[in-house]
């Protein structure tokens, strides 16, 4: 593998968690899931760790030689960008992540019915917000990261995600 230090970003469903744990496996890489860093990893809700304990965790993670990181977020993490040695930007088509955030929340709600803060409701919060993320989010990601561009590669699967790394 060509680069130690991946950097995964996307929106909802785009296979994020998927690449970077198949990765993971593969290569012996660790990855961290960032909404392990900016959520309490509490059952019933979804609240945000402060911000200190969030960058606590990021600085941790960052230490470390290699690594995979995967989210969607982006405004806290100038450092990883930074240290990154590649930017992985997954975009699926709009209508397979859809479909993907619609069995991910069915599979939560009735298979492991231990997702307590799967509603009904944020799903649907979800499905608009994937919706509109390319024309919003993808955007303001684009730019934020845009100093990085000769780091960015652009990938719609995970065997895009395996040449790219590979390359």
């Amino acid at each position: 593998m060509l680069y130690r230090k991946i950097h995964i970003v996307g929106g909802p469903g785009s296979g994020k968690t998927f690449s970077a744990t198949k990765l993971a496996k593969n290569t012996g890489v660790s990855a961290y899931d960032l909404d392990r860093v900016f959520w309490k990893q509490c059952q019933n809700s979804y609240i945000r760790a402060c911000e200190n304990i969030r960058d606590e965790k990021l600085a941790s993670i960052l230490s470390n030689d290699s690594w995979i990181i995967e989210g969607v977020y982006y405004k806290w993490l100038t450092d990883s960008f930074k240290d990154a040695d590649i930017i992985i930007i997954l975009n699926p088509s709009v209508h397979l992540r859809q479909w993907r955030i619609f069995k991910r929340f069915l599979y939560r709600k009735f298979i492991l019915r231990q997702y307590k803060k799967e509603t009904l409701s944020s799903f649907i919060e979800m499905f608009y917000w994937n919706k509109n993320f390319d024309n919003d989010n993808m955007v303001r990601i684009k730019k934020f990261i845009s100093e990085h561009r000769n780091k960015v590669v652009f990938c719609r699967t995970y065997q895009d995600v395996v040449s790219a790394i590979n390359a």
